[in-house]
């Protein structure tokens, strides 16, 4: 895992562990769960509103600004990755 960010956002420290620029897993946010920086938005309710057929624009839309189309193609990228990486190898036929 990265290091442990702190920065002041509001007057009140906010810890994270970046995942990505726009993906972070937050000291007390959401169960440690991962979310969309300076949010409680979890990338799970995000992913699963695109499985559903949800477009990235009405997505961000929803979201009012405060999620943005680069965030989300972020935390695309992030699972994906990850998915791939974790795949076991093949055992030839």
């Amino acid at each position: 895992m990265s290091e442990l960010i702190t920065e002041i956002v509001s007057g009140e420290p906010y810890q994270y562990y970046p995942l990505g620029e726009h993906v972070v897993r937050a000291v007390g946010v959401c169960g440690g769960r991962p979310t969309f920086k300076y949010t409680r938005i979890e990338i799970t309710g995000t992913l699963e509103r695109l499985a559903a057929g949800e477009s990235i624009d009405e997505i961000v839309k929803g979201y009012r600004g405060r999620v943005s189309r680069e965030a989300i193609n972020e935390a695309v990228r992030l699972v994906t990755s990850e998915f791939i990486r974790t795949l076991p190898e093949l055992e030839p036929a």
